[in-house]
């Protein structure tokens, strides 16, 4: 990754190329203002305004499924790197850092307090200090349902159907119909289906 200033591309190709980028790049800075804006007016929207919420929604994220549900309070970083798929529920309090893209698939359950966080910053110091930071991005298969207070860290794909169990922090990818617990998350079992 390289964090001169050799790199032809802007700071905003670096960061979606998952490249080291300084976010206090005017672009960057307008971006984050103008998601910043959006999330407070979603934020601040009465609960008996349904169709403003989904407007705002709409404006905000990259991409928004049928029946979608995100209960505010909610906070993102750019709201255009992020996408969630038909019938999935974020309860309060989510926060999805989206420097890289997050995808949410559909009938995903995601409690209170959950946390998606793609960026990452250099171990060197004096890259630290200098600003600059990076990005992976996070996938979340459809139907899985993470538990309140779950962490996910950047570069992790959680397969269909996974359930993370309250307050797990998943640091590696976690396969599909198995259930994850602790810190860092473990598979402990893997999902019996029950007839319908």
């Amino acid at each position: 990754m390289m964090a001169s200033g050799a790199d032809p591309r802007s700071q905003r190709e670096r960061m979606l190329a998952g490249d080291l980028y300084r976010a206090d790049d005017p672009e960057l800075v307008a971006l984050t203002r103008r998601a910043a804006l959006l999330v407070q007016d979603y934020n601040s929207t009465p609960a008996d305004r349904p169709e403003r919420h989904q407007a705002l929604l709409r404006a905000l994220l990259g991409a928004v499924g049928d029946r979608v549900v995100v209960r505010p309070p909610f906070y993102c970083d750019y709201g255009t790197q992020i996408r969630i798929g038909d019938r999935s529920y974020l309860n309060f309090n989510a926060v999805l850092l989206d420097v890289a893209a997050i995808e949410i698939g559909a009938d995903v359950q995601i409690g209170p307090n959950v946390q998606l966080l793609t960026p990452y910053h250099p171990l060197d110091p004096a890259q630290r200090r200098a600003g600059w930071e990076a990005a992976r991005p996070i996938t979340v298969g459809d139907n899985v349902w993470l538990g309140g207070g779950v962490i996910v860290l950047g570069g992790v794909t959680i397969g269909p159907d996974t359930v993370v169990g309250a307050g797990s922090v998943v640091t590696r990818d976690l396969p599909p119909g198995v259930v994850a617990v602790g810190n860092p998350a473990r598979v402990q079992r893997s999902v019996t289906p029950t007839a319908d």
